[in-house]
């Protein structure tokens, strides 16, 4: 994209941003027991609303978020999906991912509705050791989608641990 940036939504460029803004922009669509894309944690620095079902939240470089896609169909659920998602640097790699512009690094990916479900109960467990999800350490995310991966349990991400990750983060700089 270039100086007049545009989301494409369903079919049609909706305008956001100018594509200098750096940030890493999530479309989020609700139709009730169709199409459900939700934010589960992450401090969005916009929010763009386009109408009363699809709104654009927009993050900072370096901001993680959680983002929950499900959709269904006449027969049932066809998706059930998780990311953890760190929005990039201007210039950093990533990855690309369905309704995330320009994409972001992802720490965690689980498809499957008991796989979801396995990590909210992990996010409401970290949320009750007053811990923000979005400030976990990133490589604790990857650890719970090996984990996960793996049939294994991850491990709980304590104050400890956290402490330890606020101090290696502000010795990194």
């Amino acid at each position: 994209m270039t100086g007049n940036a545009a989301l494409r939504v369903r079919g049609a460029a909706v305008p956001i941003t100018q594509a200098s803004d750096n940030l890493t922009h999530v479309e989020l669509t609700w139709v009730e027991k169709r199409i459900e894309n939700w934010i589960r944690f992450g401090r969005e620095a916009r929010e763009h609303v386009l109408d009363r079902r699809r709104r654009v939240f927009s993050y900072l470089p370096g901001s993680v978020f959680a983002f929950v896609r499900w959709a269904a169909n006449d027969f049932g659920t066809i998706i059930s999906r998780m990311d953890i998602v760190r929005a990039v640097m201007p210039g950093e790699s990533y990855q690309t991912l369905p309704f995330v512009s320009p994409g972001g690094e992802i720490l965690l990916k689980i498809e499957g509705w008991p796989n979801v479900e396995q990590v909210f109960r992990h996010v409401d467990a970290v949320e009750a050791a007053d811990i923000d999800a979005c400030e976990v350490c990133p490589d604790h995310w990857r650890h719970v989608h090996h984990r996960l991966s793996a049939g294994q349990e991850p491990r709980a991400y304590t104050m400890e641990r956290h402490q330890a990750w606020l101090k290696r983060r502000s010795v990194e700089g």
